[in-house]
């Protein structure tokens, strides 16, 4: 009897056999990147009910030498859940919302609960969990902790890492780490918990965490400004935060490309302004203060905006519904990218100050290497991420085009480095950017990472190759396309 069948046979017996899946048909869904960029492989997928059987799967592969991949949602966008050998370990039974605290705007909740069920379960007791993202309705919390997601609500809330207050682990050998505290002062030694944020699984297995809630607002507005350029966009940002204060809590910049392919691809959206402008930026100003209305001051900031000559129009919504709408234009278009062909991927951050001319600079870089390239460069300008994605010419062959996904990470990553800012926003590193790190990260810090996966994982089990690489597998980290 070979190890990986003994394994399999005493996680049967332990979990069920419905909860150790070997069938072809029940594993492929969980070897693929939700962009199909990465297809793995996998000896079964476990689900296990409890972080008690989470600690006897992780012990039992421990001791047999087997490789385990945490997976929630599976909708990660840098390979960084996809197996290659070894187990899947899937959290999605571990969905229980254990408890809600309004006075402490405490929520205690498992790693696979769906981030739409705790959002929802905030709102049934008043409260709000600000975390938001296009996939709310599949991705689950243990997945936004392990990649430390951001989403619209950084700018006013933070990312993922700023949500936490504390973690329940799973440690490579098996044994639990219960950080479960809901303490908002603790000095009390090291911060553990954020070693295992932002780790995509590779140090712990999160099972359950502390998260903060807030007052939810009493109102809110949103707007909808034509620009003439980056430079105008993050002055506008200068203007609105000014008057805003913390009640400024979204900035999305949007390119004019990407309001045409959301306009041509989402026939039911209404066009929000009747002239067209080089950029444009969706802005939400909101207060939890009561009588204090959000509207009258974007109002007033928008039109001083217009009259200073930093917007040439806007538009504010008069109803959810319309507010809706507007927020659509956004969600929609990392979706509709697709619809255009192939399109390489940048999740980068810059300084603030430097936006605008990285925005310049690498725009005119990408289509000096390549004539007919539309860029697609939007995301979150008040708190520097922009998601600058490269949508093939037109009559280009999709999979000629992705070929050059690499030279593109040469000419953009080496702007974002020489501007002192990050190659990985808020996707995280995964298997996609991995190679990356190693060209652009200091030197120390990745001794500190390397030394850190040994001391955890010492024999380098837990999701192996992701982030920074201690063997050669996976052996690839480009798209295989």
């Amino acid at each position: 009897m070979t190890a990986s069948h003994d394994l399999l046979s005493r996680l049967a017996e332990r979990l069920g056999d419905k909860h150790v899946l070997t069938a072809e048909a029940d594993i492929a869904p969980h070897l693929l990147e939700w962009r199909g960029l990465f297809q793995g492989s996998a000896l079964a997928v476990i689900r296990p009910a409890d972080t008690g059987e989470v600690a006897f799967v992780v012990a039992a592969c421990a001791e047999a030498g087997i490789a385990i991949v945490a997976q929630g949602g599976n909708t990660g966008l840098v390979g960084g859940g996809v197996p290659h050998g070894g187990i899947v370990l899937s959290l999605v039974r571990l969905s229980r919302i254990r408890a809600v605290d309004p006075l402490s705007a405490t929520i205690t909740v498992e790693a696979g609960a769906l981030l739409a069920d705790v959002q929802a379960a905030a709102d049934a007791q008043g409260m709000m969990f600000p975390l938001s993202l296009p996939s709310e309705g599949s991705c689950t919390i243990g997945g936004n902790l392990a990649t430390n997601a951001g989403g619209t609500g950084v700018l006013a809330y933070g990312n993922m890492r700023d949500l936490v207050l504390g973690l329940e682990v799973v440690l490579a050998d098996g044994r639990v780490w219960n950080g479960l505290s809901a303490l908002r002062k603790d000095n009390a030694g090291y911060d553990l918990k954020h070693l295992f944020v932002g780790s995509e699984g590779t140090l712990g297995i999160i099972t359950a965490s502390v998260l903060k809630l807030y007052p939810k607002p009493s109102s809110r507005a949103v707007g909808f400004v034509g620009l003439s350029s980056p430079q105008k966009a993050l002055a506008l940002f200068e203007a609105l935060r000014r008057a805003g204060g913390r009640d400024l809590t979204a900035f999305e910049y949007i390119p004019r490309f990407g309001l045409d392919i959301v306009l041509k691809h989402r026939s039911g959206l209404p066009r929000p302004l009747s002239g067209d402008h080089a950029a444009y930026a969706l802005v939400e100003m909101s207060t939890t203060r009561p009588g204090a209305g959000s509207l009258d001051g974007l109002e007033a900031a928008l039109a001083a905006a217009i009259e200073d000559g930093l917007a040439e129009d806007a538009v504010i919504g008069s109803s959810e519904a319309q507010n809706a709408n507007l927020w659509a234009l956004r969600e929609n278009l990392s979706d509709v990218q697709s619809l255009e062909g192939g399109s390489i991927k940048h999740d980068v951050s810059v300084p603030l100050s430097r936006l605008a001319d990285f925005l310049d600079a690498a725009t005119s870089a990408c289509e000096a290497e390549m004539p007919g390239l539309r860029v697609c460069a939007f995301g979150h300008f008040g708190d520097g991420n922009i998601h600058f994605n490269l949508s093939q010419p037109l009559g280009m062959e999709k999979t000629a085009f992705l070929k050059q996904w690499g030279r593109f990470n040469r000419v953009v990553h080496d702007i974002v480095h020489g501007m002192g800012g990050s190659i990985a926003a808020e996707h995280g590193i995964g298997l996609l950017k991995r190679d990356e790190l190693g060209r652009y990260g200091d030197p120390v810090g990745l001794d500190l990472m390397r030394r850190l996966k040994l001391a955890l994982d010492p024999k380098d089990l837990l999701n192996p190759g992701k982030i920074v690489a201690l063997s050669l597998n996976p052996p690839s980290a480009l798209p295989q396309e």
